[in-house]
This record gives structure tokens, sequence and C-alpha cells, in this order.
């Protein structure tokens, strides 16, 4: 049983080890020009010390909330892919179809509402 989640500790390694690698490259290759604007606090893109009763743009929010759905709903098929072979029945590859046909309608449902305009 162990054996089946092999493939799955590969990816946390590599990823594991990619990540480290890009960002201690891009540590090691960036060009650092500190000021006054990048060090200050950023907070959904208005400034943090203004009156408590100001108007924000809740587009932050929702694309963020968007991103999450969709990126929860791609990360249920890594386990698909993993263990997907050729001896998989024809059950398991019609619901996959399924998911992503609902994964579809969704997207293009937000999309034709607007909610990944950015104006």
């Amino acid at each position: 049983m162990l054996f089946d989640f092999l493939s799955i500790f590969y990816y946390l390694v590599l990823v594991l080890i990619l990540s480290i690698a890009l960002v201690a490259i891009s540590m090691l290759l960036v060009a650092r020009k500190y000021d006054a604007e990048k060090n200050s606090a950023y907070e959904c893109g208005f400034h943090p010390f203004n009156d408590t009763r100001t108007k924000f743009d809740v587009r932050f929010y929702l694309v963020a909330i968007l991103f999450i759905v969709f990126d929860l709903e791609v990360v249920f098929l890594l386990p698909w892919v993993c263990t997907f072979s050729i001896s998989t029945g024809l059950f398991e590859y019609f619901s996959i179809l399924l998911f992503l046909a609902i994964l579809l309608v969704g997207f293009y449902y937000e999309w034709q509402k607007g909610a990944l305009d950015w104006e």
C-alpha cells in the first residue's frame, strides 16, 4: 500500500527541491533596490491607514475566492492522475469527465457573469 503513494512522495520531493532552488537563484541574481514604497505595507490595494469607513473594491476578494475554488477543484485531479492506468475502468474515466464538465460549466458561468474581468 505504501508503494502506491511513492509517486506522490517523488512529486513532493521534486516540488520541494525546485522551490528551494528557484528561491535561492532569485535571491542570488536579483538586484536589491529598497525604497519607502516597496517597504510599505500593502493590503488589498488601498492604503491601510485611511479612514475605516471608506469604500474599497471587493474585486480583490472575489478574485481570491474564485481562485481558491477552482484551484481546489483542480487539486482533486492529482490523485486521479496518479492512479490512472490503462486498466482503469470506464466508470472512473466517465466520472472524471463529468467532474471536469461541471468544473468547466462553473468556469464558463463565472466568465459570462464578468467575475474574471478586471476593469
